[in-house]
This record gives C-alpha cells, structure tokens and sequence, in this order.
C-alpha cells in the first residue's frame, strides 16, 4: 500500500460515508462531501495534500496510484 492508494481510498470511503449519513441523519452531512471533494480538486492542481503530509510522516511510501 502506498501513498497515493491510502488517499484515494480514505477520500472515497469519506465521500461515500457522508453521502449515507446525508441520506439516513441530516442532509448537512453534504457538506463533508463537498469539502472532500473541493480537497481533491486543488490537490490536482497544485500538489498539497494534507492527509498525504500525515502518510509521509507515518513512514508509508510513494507510488504510483495506477499500474
């Protein structure tokens, strides 16, 4: 497991989380999505990711996210 595969799993994990919670709670739980999202748009541009930040201090490596 690397890096770039932890993020796109937690990151879908949190979108599909939130998107249950805003079907079966409160639809503010939307918000979450939107954040999680917005988060992976500007990490597409420019590079800053924090939870990738956390990983790297945990010591997971970098990889390629595709094979």
């Amino acid at each position: 497991m690397n890096i770039e595969k932890t993020v796109h799993i937690v990151a879908g994990t949190f979108i599909l989380l939130s998107l249950a919670l805003s079907q079966y709670h409160t639809i503010e739980w939307l918000w979450m999505t939107a954040f999680v999202g917005a988060n992976l748009l500007q990490s597409a541009f420019t590079g800053f990711c924090p939870l990738a930040i956390i990983l790297k201090k945990a010591n997971l490596k970098s990889g390629p996210a595709f094979n």
